[in-house]
């Protein structure tokens, strides 16, 4: 099975870390959030990884090398400029032939990527799978419930879930045909298209631990998650 990575972005929103270390090598215990990302879809039976590269592309290579630490095979694909968190999947079209993985390189996760994979398949119709996840987040103000001028209850900063992509999706080969060329394309626009298009989009809820790594307070709970759950 095959997967990719993409591992291309700036990490702006994590600096001054990343002035010096690209985002998917910042460490994570002993290893780099790249690395537990390999070796967990390797687990998985993922052997060729294909990583979508743009800033510090060549530190990433020189780091990993050609995967034969970790047992798979790692494959770069390197944009010229920024090509979004879909677009620089055309960059591989005639690399890939099958259905494959695709995740973000800064989420740390304990899905069964196999799991996943297996599920995506079922639907013959969808080109498309994606990952989601229930995250709860506080409200900032007391909720009132009243009827008409009366206030009959107050809910002190209620928690509210929303249901979010979890940077982790399965395509199929004929999603190629849908990812313009050569332009900057999110993954956002790419469902909001299929769906106007009555594509079918499927969905996966993923139960299991999951985190984006977006700014300094989700990489000092990445920090403790690795030792909860990975430091095995």
């Amino acid at each position: 099975m095959k997967a990719i990575i993409l591992a291309g972005g700036l990490g702006t929103r994590l600096k001054p870390f990343t002035d010096v270390i690209p985002k998917p090598l910042l460490p994570l215990g002993e290893k780099s959030m790249l690395e537990i990302q390999i070796e967990h879809l390797k687990s998985f039976g993922f052997q060729d990884i294909y990583l979508a590269l743009n800033y510090k592309a060549d530190y990433i290579k020189s780091y990993l090398k050609d995967g034969s630490q970790f047992g798979v095979n790692l494959h770069y694909s390197l944009e010229k400029e920024p090509l979004g968190t879909c677009g620089p999947i055309k960059l591989l079209e005639n690399d890939i032939q099958e259905p494959f993985l695709l995740m973000n390189g800064d989420i740390l996760t304990k899905a069964n990527f196999k799991e996943i994979y297996d599920f995506s398949c079922k639907f013959e119709n969808s080109l498309l799978n994606i990952v989601t996840h229930i995250i709860n987040r506080p409200f900032r103000f007391g909720n009132i419930i009243s009827e008409g001028d009366m206030v009959k209850s107050i809910d002190e900063k209620p928690n509210m879930s929303f249901e979010i992509l979890a940077g982790i999706y399965v395509l199929k080969p004929g999603i190629f045909n849908l990812i313009p060329e050569g332009k900057y394309f999110g993954i956002d626009e790419l469902i909001i298209h299929m769906l106007k298009s009555k594509l079918e989009v499927t969905k996966y809820l993923l139960e299991d631990y999951w985190i984006d790594i977006g700014i300094v307070d989700d990489y000092n709970e990445a920090q403790k998650a690795y030792k909860d759950h990975f430091n095995d």
